[in-house]
């Protein structure tokens, strides 16, 4: 039972052309452990897809940010997973908790979106996590557990599904879930999946962390056994990615 270490990066609403390929080509240019070892994804805004996919190394992939809940048709300002199949594009974020808070997507929007976008081949990396305000009142583990069961009554086949588990109160504030925080929310998880999809699924399935990760806190988190990865923010767009991607051999020790 081998989780591959899986590390996203995720650029959100920021960069120029010109910033983009400059990124890109840091990426090109680093060492990196072997695709055996880590998974590598990165995800520019949905203008910039086509441009990274032509520019970036063959190891990494790219993935889009969001996309529509269902087929494309008169959405005026949305992008339907149909579109991102055409251009190539195998993966795709959902539910992340800029989408689900500053746009009111609930847990049964963000099911259904992944669902579709499973549907029709693509990969999707589905985000949970709590606000500070559910952690400090201990409702960590229902909310999460919420949110991936309106997912788990929707989908089948997890096999091409990464949950990120985002807390949202860690996500750009510099506060970081400590490396038990984290540990004990991705067992949580694991332990979830075992009981109410199946322990096959809760083995196989890859629970990456999100929320200010950075070259001074990587190495500590990837040591935790449940947490098999990352989605980076922020520091997805510095040189310092290239560290976090290489605290994956911190799994082979």
């Amino acid at each position: 039972m081998g989780r591959k270490f899986f590390v996203g990066g995720n650029w959100k609403c920021n960069g120029t052309l010109e910033e983009v390929k400059k990124l890109v080509g840091t990426l090109n240019a680093a060492e990196v452990p072997s695709e055996d070892v880590v998974e590598v994804v990165v995800s520019p805004p949905f203008v910039f897809l086509s441009t990274v996919k032509a520019l970036l190394r063959s190891d990494f992939a790219v993935a889009a940010q969001n996309c529509w809940v269902r087929k494309g048709g008169a959405f005026t300002g949305e992008i339907s997973v149909e579109m991102l199949v055409n251009l190539g594009i195998p993966w795709v974020i959902l539910g992340h908790s800029e989408r689900r808070l500053l746009l009111n997507e609930d847990k049964e929007f963000v099911a259904d979106k992944v669902a579709y976008a499973l549907s029709q081949g693509l990969n999707v990396i589905a985000c949970v996590g709590e606000t500070l305000e559910q952690r400090e009142a201990g409702d960590t583990l229902n909310v999460v557990s919420e949110q991936t069961k309106a997912i788990a009554d929707k989908v089948v086949n997890w096999s091409n599904i990464v949950i990120a588990y985002e807390p949202v109160w860690a996500i750009g504030t510099g506060k970081v879930a400590s490396p038990a925080q984290a540990q004990e929310v991705h067992y949580e998880l694991r332990n979830w999946l075992n009981v109410n999809v199946s322990p096959e699924v809760a083995a196989s399935t890859r629970i990456i962390y999100g929320g200010s990760v950075n070259a001074g806190n990587c190495v500590e988190l990837a040591a935790q056994p449940d947490l098999d990865g990352f989605l980076v923010g922020g520091a997805s767009l510095k040189a310092e990615f290239v560290d976090i991607i290489k605290s994956a051999t911190v799994k082979q020790g």
